[in-house]
């Protein structure tokens, strides 16, 4: 399905151009929404990598490949309590 980049949100999946080839990336946050270019920080899969991670630029009217939405896993990760035993 495809949207504009300026409807994408922290947590979605999209297909982009990234690290040189086509690939699916999981939005981290957004930078810049409302310049002339909206900044998303992306890494690779579905857990945060700091290898695997990088930035990449839209114009907001950009039509962008969403995968699936995203259930917003960065609240998810940091909402778990430690687990003593």
């Amino acid at each position: 399905m495809k949207t504009q980049a300026s409807n994408i949100r922290a947590g979605d999946r999209i297909i982009a151009y990234f690290k040189n080839k086509m690939q699916i990336c999981t939005v981290r946050c957004i930078s810049n929404p409302d310049v002339s270019n909206i900044t998303l920080s992306v890494f690779l899969g579905e857990r945060y990598r700091h290898s695997s991670s990088g930035t990449i630029r839209f114009k907001p009217e950009a039509l962008v490949e969403l995968t699936n939405r995203g259930l917003n896993v960065f609240e998810e990760e940091t909402s778990l309590e430690p687990v003593r035993g």
